[in-house]
């Protein structure tokens, strides 16, 4: 079985695995903080400058997960000349399991799902993440036409 790595670039990959050290941190710690988080989102600018995103405001005090996800989307989408890759972080249920999803997107035409499943956080306020998994994504922001 051949993987992602095989056929992206060395810059691609740096990209994507930086996206994704950059957000199951803040994943985790939201977790332990509040047990749950909002889906939020990262970007690796053109020039290599990685940051966290969200959806604008005006989703009012308690919105759904699936609008403020849609508003991390389209902000992706509107600013994709200025990003090389883009990472989108939500909190789900797999299987009566929950686990952190991570959708990684490269402007190379890379797109991968990682799913972490998690134990909700104890005493220690951290959740204990488990094994990831990889499989090939649905690209959000440069779709091929």
């Amino acid at each position: 079985m051949t993987s992602w790595r095989d056929t992206a670039s060395a810059s691609a990959q740096d990209d994507l695995d930086g996206l994704l050290n950059l957000v199951l941190p803040r994943a985790q710690e939201l977790l332990g903080k509040n047990g749950q988080f909002y889906p939020f989102g990262a970007s690796v600018s053109t020039d290599g400058e990685a940051s966290l995103t969200a959806a604008d405001a005006g989703l009012g005090d308690h919105p759904q997960p699936e609008r403020v996800l849609a508003g991390v989307y389209d902000n992706a989408r509107a600013t994709a000349g200025e990003n090389r890759a883009v990472a989108f972080v939500s909190d789900v249920l797999i299987e009566g399991s929950d686990a952190v999803q991570v959708e990684l997107e490269h402007r190379d035409g890379i797109a991968l799902v990682v799913l972490v499943p998690y134990k909700p956080a104890t005493l220690k306020r951290v959740p204990t993440f488990s094994n990831m998994s990889v499989a090939p994504g649905e690209p959000r922001v440069w779709i091929a036409s």
